[in-house]
């Protein structure tokens, strides 16, 4: 097996397993918050880096900025149906709207600095419109066996995807397409199905305060990785990334509480 395939189908579970167990202990925001760091969108830029080199990963890493804002878009549009309805209506309204913007940004390119900023501005938005808990959410469901598998294999299959046409649709798209809610929508989507959409809403509340950090990552590599190369500028970013979580940790105790 070649290496890079290698690290794709162990970094990626570790991560995905990792974040599920802990999201497990403290709650549906903190899950929500935990993969609004870049655990798939990450691995496929670096992966791409590795395979494409830095200018390809580059142009990737500005996709994924936008590509954030239809994350949010995915977010919103997911909360404001789940309060009126079941987990099938809201998945598709909220990858509907993802695709619609995803079609949009295609023809969009904007420089890091501007990229970031609107990213922001769209959160900040996102997290307003958020509805708010109407009833308390259940807590006692416990998930089924199968639950942690299909999470990993829904991540792992994305990386694989993605990282295999990026060649035949190129850098932009590939980065418009990484930041897709896989996990996070299956996160919202078990949430609503064992305790209901207020449920789902807090994870998706928790994923626009976790997405601060994804911006920030992605901001770092697109400026970094022709300058400063692959290594450093994924370890700078991760550092930046964290930071900005931990920033945002007061914030999801107060949903959660």
């Amino acid at each position: 097996m070649p290496p890079s395939l290698l690290l794709k189908v162990v970094l990626t579970p570790a991560l995905i397993a990792t974040a599920t167990l802990v999201g497990r202990r403290w709650g549906g925001t903190m899950s929500g918050w935990l993969v609004g760091l870049p655990l798939t969108s990450a691995p496929v830029v670096f992966f791409l880096a590795l395979d494409q080199g830095t200018a390809f990963a580059t142009t990737a890493s500005l996709a994924v900025l936008l590509g954030t804002i239809s994350q949010a878009a995915f977010a919103v549009a997911y909360a404001r149906v789940a309060i009126r309805t079941g987990w099938l209506p809201a998945a598709a309204a909220g990858s509907a709207v993802f695709a619609v913007a995803t079609i949009a940004f295609q023809q969009v390119s904007l420089p890091a600095l501007p990229a970031y900023g609107a990213v922001l501005v769209s959160l900040v938005i996102g997290i307003v419109f958020i509805p708010r808990r109407e009833r308390p959410a259940a807590t006692d469901a416990v998930p089924p066996d199968w639950d942690l598998p299909v999470r990993i294999v829904l991540a792992t299959g994305l990386v694989l995807v993605l990282t295999g046409i990026a060649p035949l649709i190129g850098a932009h798209l590939s980065g418009l397409l990484s930041p897709f809610p896989v996990y996070a929508g299956v996160l919202a989507i078990f949430a609503h199905r064992q305790a209901g959409g207020s449920a789902a809403n807090k994870v998706l509340k928790g994923l626009l305060l976790g997405l601060f950090a994804f911006a920030s990552f992605f901001l770092v590599l697109a400026l970094g990785l022709d300058r400063l190369g692959i290594g450093l500028s994924f370890g700078f970013a991760t550092l930046v990334a964290l930071l900005v979580q931990a920033s945002t940790l007061q914030a999801v105790r107060a949903i959660e509480a």
